[in-house]
């Protein structure tokens, strides 16, 4: 078996040795192994997640064999024809026709282990609803369940369940060329949250004693010109904000006009055109004039009330407890250093000498910080070494960009939702496909509880089911709360038209997206997108080629866009429409 760094090494990349090492202490239930099941967990499996229980009380039927990834290589050979010898090089891909009649969850537990001999993998032969029901403890053993294919009622139950075991929840469906994928955890808190655009942390505007000792002894008159073309823009920046300092009391550029004459003075020290240091300068010359101290994001973060700490807190409002006490004292209400610097026009003697005054105020910061959390944990009376030195560094490295996420109770979203937002993107013209199939997804559950079938499950009484669905859909639009409102005809045909298929195609896109979410909150590597999805798929057809158009509603707060081109298998892909999720 190859060892984990090199088995695992470009996911290691992506999330570092802590993010995998969450990943192999997890424990994940499985509720229902279809296709979007299957999907879900075949990714996790894959990148190294410690166990998973499978439950599924179905059998493996013949329908089975060509609707997953577990029976889609045989649905294929079979008809292309080839022989069962050839079957057999790939028959450990496979759920073959022995398989019928035989426990879905032992085969596609039996399946996946095969894909990573260390995960550890059991199942159980029983229907996730009857678990709900009738062992609602069961659920607590584990540290997050993935639930697909459940109806809202199912949904509802298990989500109050695992919010009072403190289990995380993933909840995924998918419906003919729709679906979902929806989180849910009591709190979600993130340190590496990477975000996509954020400041290098240079301190150009409020630099300490050692940098500022650094610029105040470089010479930016010095007459060799290979010289002059070869200080840090850094150094530059930091000496000629000083001096900015000195003649404008104490205070740097803050209006459009004193920022330009800034600049002008940056480009007046120029001797010659092909200094690019002082080009980069000037480029880099907004650094200056950004506000000294903490963001409003991470203010919030400290100013919560879970960074007052006792024995039960977990390590990361330690952390951040610590990290309180530091912008008070050793910070002066910056945060810890991050100690890196970007490339820059430089001669190697002024960039290490930059680069290790960085390296020693970031390590500074880092014992300091250390130290508080060691205190901290003494206080409360947990073992003061418990949380490690690298997740106390990770902490300091990234404390500008921390983020906690806190989700809403999937009973609150469907019952208690912002009416004038809801109302708002059901008559939006770039939104309201979106929030209609959204309405929809609900509202086939209701209509299977009142009829025993979901919409156009059985061919013969397709006209009867639009006609039951749409009443249904406009009777939940009212216990909204948004009487008046209707839906497309369109929609309505489209939903009916879908059966309640589960297609191995969407089941595979949304098991994936599924699958990135569930590592994400299981790693706290990264901020959850999706507090919500809705995914559409539709067909286009053009004298040139078949496009497929994927619509993705993310209800995550704050968020709202048109998102990029790009490929799904070969095949042209477009993400949009991004709600906020405050309106559900």
């Amino acid at each position: 078996m190859a060892e984990p760094k090199t088995k695992y090494d470009r996911q290691l990349r992506i999330w570092g040795d802590q993010g995998q090492a969450a990943l192999e202490k997890a424990s994940i239930c499985l509720l229902n192994c279809g296709p979007t099941g299957s999907e879900t967990l075949k990714n996790l499996v894959l990148g190294g997640i410690g166990s998973i229980t499978v439950i599924d009380g179905s059998k493996v039927e013949l329908g089975d064999l060509g609707n997953n990834f577990m029976g889609k290589f045989l649905f294929l050979l079979h008809s292309f024809g080839f022989e069962s010898s050839i079957l057999l090089l790939v028959g450990y891909l496979l759920v073959d026709e022995s398989s019928v009649g035989q426990s879905k969850a032992k085969c596609v537990c039996a399946f996946l282990q095969e894909l990573n001999d260390a995960v550890k993998a059991k199942f159980i032969e029983e229907y996730p609803e009857a678990l709900i029901e009738t062992n609602p403890s069961f659920f607590s053993q584990f540290t997050l369940v993935v639930a697909t294919q459940l109806v809202e009622d199912s949904m509802v139950k298990l989500d109050r369940i695992c919010r009072e075991a403190n289990v995380m929840l993933v909840l995924a469906r998918s419906y003919g060329l729709t679906g979902l994928v929806r989180i849910s955890v009591k709190e979600h808190t993130v340190i590496e949250s990477k975000p996509d655009h954020f400041l290098d942390d240079l301190r150009l505007n409020n630099p300490w004693p050692e940098l500022r000792r650094l610029a105040e002894t470089t010479d930016l008159q010095v007459s060799d010109p290979i010289s002059h073309k070869h200080i840090p823009y850094v150094i530059i920046l930091v000496k000629m904000a000083d001096e900015w300092a000195k003649s404008h009391g104490g205070n740097l550029p803050s209006t459009r006009e004193e920022k330009k004459e800034f600049k002008d003075l940056l480009k007046a020290r120029m001797i010659a055109l092909d200094e690019d240091n002082y080009k980069e300068a000037i480029d880099a010359s907004f650094k200056v004039f950004a506000p000294r101290g903490i963001s409003s994001d991470l203010q919030q973060v400290i100013n919560d009330s879970c960074a007052e700490v006792d024995s039960s807190s977990l390590d990361f409002w330690i952390m951040v407890a610590a990290l309180k006490e530091f912008l008070a004292k050793e910070g002066g209400g910056e945060a810890p250093l991050e100690g890196s610097i970007p490339d820059m026009t430089s001669s190697t003697e002024h960039y290490v000498n930059l680069q290790n005054i960085y390296f020693a105020k970031a390590d500074a910061d880092f014992l300091a910080i250390e130290q508080r959390v060691r205190n901290i944990l003494k206080k409360i009376g947990r073992d003061p070494n418990s949380i490690s030195k690298a997740i106390i560094k990770s902490f300091c490295k990234n404390a500008r960009k921390l983020k906690i996420c806190r989700y809403r109770l999937v009973e609150e979203e469907f019952n208690s939702p912002i009416l004038s937002e809801l109302q708002k993107y059901l008559t939006d013209e770039d939104y309201s496909v979106a929030v209609g199939f959204y309405i929809l997804l609900r509202a086939v559950d209701r209509f299977a509880a009142n009829y025993n079938s979901f919409p156009g499950q059985f061919n013969g009484a397709m006209d009867e089911d639009i006609s039951r669905l749409k009443i249904t859909a406009v009777g939940l639009l009212g216990d909204l709360g948004c009487n008046g409102s209707t839906l497309t005809e369109d929609l309505i045909n489209e939903m009916c038209r879908f059966g309640a298929a589960e297609l191995h195609a969407v089941a595979a896109l949304i098991g994936g997206i599924a699958s990135q979410e569930v590592i994400k909150v299981l790693s706290h590597n990264k901020t959850v997108r999706a507090h919500a999805g809705y995914f559409h798929l539709q067909w286009h057809r053009s004298q040139v080629t078949t496009v497929v158009a994927l619509g993705i509603l993310k209800l995550e707060t704050g968020k709202c866009g048109l998102y990029e081109m790009g490929h799904l298998g070969g095949l042209e892909v477009e993400l949009w429409c991004s709600l906020d999720a405050s309106c559900f």
